[in-house]
């Protein structure tokens, strides 16, 4: 089974290659919400991260769901950054 810890609020980078859609390339995410998938691509296990885009320079883009490969999900990272209260 899965252990993934992501904590909300954290700001993932996302390499194409951890997506299900590569071709959408690369993604910086800030994480409103982590799901498992039950209906999943053969060979792998995937988990829906809900969050908003972030752009390079860090300004807010849309709400989105990515399908996230779980390896890129270990247990013991990423935690990665937060935002700033402010916002960008």
């Amino acid at each position: 089974m899965f252990d993934i810890r992501v904590r909300l609020g954290a700001v993932l980078d996302i390499d194409a290659d951890d997506r299900l859609l590569p071709s959408d390339g690369p993604v910086r995410l800030w994480v409103t919400g982590v799901r498992l998938v039950v209906n999943r691509p053969p060979h792998d296990e995937w988990i829906w991260v809900e969050g908003v885009k972030l752009s390079p320079s860090g300004r807010r883009g849309p709400q989105t769901q990515i399908l996230v490969r779980a390896s890129k999900l270990p247990p013991s990272g990423p935690a990665g950054e937060h935002l700033p209260e402010h916002g960008a």
